[in-house]
């Protein structure tokens, strides 16, 4: 049973359950950051790990917003975060990222394997570094308590949401075309194992769905 304020909205009807199913996962962690940075379209982002679950929803969410994306992930995936509609692409795998021009307002490390001591120098005075993950030694939900006293970077650490608000906000914007979440493979239920451990190697781009047969 699910409460008339529950995380539920109607499915739009352009799509089907396989496509809407991942409509929630990674984009919430996604909005979520995004607006405890209050990113609008006067920003210049670098989004790290953009054509994962989180980062794909990221670079989609924060175009509709107008802000200039800059995506990093793996060669395979360079045409994928261009696809998403990221500005410029950077390919971790043939060079360092964190040597680019230190012109960023915002750094969001979507896959939390990177840290704000390897990406400050790639911000702006006063700019934002934002992990999905805990970072070394769990500093990231610590260092926003620390970093604003400093009046310089900082780290903001985003708790994610998800509400009926929120669902119905992404509901609407599949509808619309605005977002799609990005399917790397589909497991029926009786694979599931299987899909844990693809999901486990670290390697997929988006989200993985498992689907279930209907009952006769």
């Amino acid at each position: 049973m699910i409460a008339e304020d529950g995380r539920v909205a109607v499915m739009p009807p352009n799509l089907d359950y396989e496509r809407a199913v991942p409509g929630t996962e990674g984009a919430h962690y996604a909005l979520s950051h995004i607006r405890r940075a209050k990113i609008g379209s006067s920003h210049n982002v670098m989004v790290y790990g953009a054509t994962g679950a989180i980062g794909s929803a990221a670079v989609q969410l924060l175009k509709t917003l107008g802000a200039a994306v800059t995506a990093v992930c793996a060669t395979p995936h360079v045409g994928l975060a261009r696809t998403l509609g990221a500005d410029r692409v950077i390919d971790y795998t043939v060079g360092d990222f964190t040597s680019d021009s230190p012109d960023y307002d915002v750094v969001f490390d979507a896959a939390g394997k990177s840290s704000f001591g390897r990406c400050k120098r790639l911000l702006k005075p006063g700019g934002i570094y934002m992990s999905t993950g805990p970072g070394p030694w769990y500093q990231n939900p610590i260092l926003p308590l620390a970093t604003p006293l400093l009046g310089g970077k900082k780290v903001v650490f985003a708790y994610p949401r998800l509400d009926q608000a929120t669902v119905m906000h992404f509901a609407h914007l599949m509808e619309t075309g605005q977002f799609t979440p990005v399917i790397d493979r589909q497991y029926p239920l009786d694979q599931i194992v299987d899909a844990y451990r693809y999901a486990e190697t670290g390697q997929k781009i988006g989200n993985v769905v498992i689907t279930v047969a209907a009952s006769r």
